[in-house]
């Protein structure tokens, strides 16, 4: 008798008697990131270990992803104090190279240009918040308009710091949009420009001396501090990594930057992240309006980097392919690639990569300058 009652106390405690449908759902969801990581290769370094985590946060009565768990210690060690983005960016950094928009520092403002996406999403989320029935706070808004300057390590900064409860979501939305930029944005470039403006060439770039690249990531530092100081967290860490990277004395530390610290953090945000892929915080009717109006900044972001280089063109004796407008989203450097292979199909002739990477970076600058004040605006 205590034997029968032995194995049917453990029968109750298995996964498939404690499992519920939610559960399985997002372990499905995870498996799913997987499989896009995998067979896709779409962001792959995150997908997987999201993937991966929101597996794990999902197993019944393991509480993986609780205070105590390991996944909710990373969280805590790293995502919630926004620790691990900050790392990120000093990564980021240290592989950027700043030389194309140093070059041709009017690229800049189309990077600016990209993230009206972001601002204009704010608005989006509050309408849906106050017509559609939605429970989107101010704070929420402004985490998931950050989802518009495609830039994953500043969505997850601002989410974390405002918006813990749509982590998952945000951090999903912003990557899977940027693995998506291949397919998401050549429609918008061929609609919003003309066959003649696509096969536009443009003049090489001029030498950027050492002295420029070392100055610049100081000078940029400097005027974040002084006007707007909000974003000095990511902006110092970014510049940081790329002073590393250009003072040619820091070899070591440069490599570890670029190669180890940001390997080993990417790992544990990515488990970190999808420990917030739990059902009860995933599966709700926010998360696809998250998923909505993320699409929606993504695509206005692209669409106003391409509208401006025309505008400018209106003005410059020597106009530019507005397509490298489209890269002022900061998905570095997919973005640029892909305004290089349209203006290529248009014209074979046509290399745009290096100059759609000043604004491609500019916009890496731009979004964490962005999350700055959306953070002070709205802390």
């Amino acid at each position: 008798m205590e034997f029968s009652a032995a194995i049917e106390v453990l029968l109750k405690t298995t996964g498939l008697a404690l499992i519920t449908v939610q559960q399985a759902v997002m372990i499905f969801v995870g498996l799913v990131l997987i499989w896009l990581a995998i067979s896709k290769k779409f962001e792959p370094l995150l997908l997987l270990p999201i993937g991966f985590g929101g597996i794990l946060a999902n197993i019944p009565a393991a509480d993986i992803a609780g205070p105590d768990g390991f996944l909710g210690i990373i969280y805590k060690a790293g995502v919630s104090n926004g620790v691990f983005p900050l790392m990120i960016f000093i990564g980021v950094g240290a592989m950027t190279d700043f030389g194309p928009l140093i070059a041709n520092p009017k690229t800049a403002l189309l990077g600016a240009a990209a993230q009206f996406g972001i601002f204009s999403t704010l608005f989006g989320a509050l309408f849906l918040s106050e017509y559609a029935g939605l429970t989107f706070t101010m704070k929420d808004a402004a985490s998931i308009a950050i989802i518009g300057g495609a830039d994953g390590p500043t969505a997850i900064f601002l989410a974390s710091n405002l918006s813990p409860a749509l982590l998952g979501a945000i951090a999903v939305a912003a990557y899977s949009y940027m693995a998506l930029v291949p397919i998401i944005q050549p429609p918008i470039m061929k609609l919003l420009t003309t066959e003649e403006e696509r096969k536009i060439q443009m003049v090489q770039l001029r030498p950027v001396s050492q002295r420029e690249k070392i100055v610049f990531p100081l000078a940029v530092l400097i005027l974040c501090i002084l006007l707007i100081p909000q974003a000095t967290p990511l902006i110092g860490a970014l510049m940081f990594g790329n002073l590393l990277r250009e003072s040619m004395v820091t070899d070591r530390l440069w490599n570890a930057a670029q190669n180890e610290l940001i390997n080993v953090i990417t790992i544990f945000l990515g488990l970190a992240v999808g420990s917030k892929l739990s059902a009860d915080q995933f599966l709700r009717v926010e998360t696809l309006g998250i998923l909505l109006l993320g699409l929606v900044a993504f695509s206005i972001g692209t669409a106003s980097g391409l509208l401006l280089a025309k505008l400018m063109n209106l003005f410059l004796k020597v106009p530019i392919n507005p397509l490298i407008g489209s890269a002022g989203v900061s998905a570095v450097p997919m973005a640029a690639r892909v305004a290089n292979k349209v203006g290529t199909e248009s014209n074979s002739k046509n290399y745009l990569l290096m100059h759609a990477m000043g604004p491609n970076v500019a916009g890496v600058i731009g979004s964490a300058i962005a999350a700055g004040v959306l953070l002070e605006l709205v802390k």
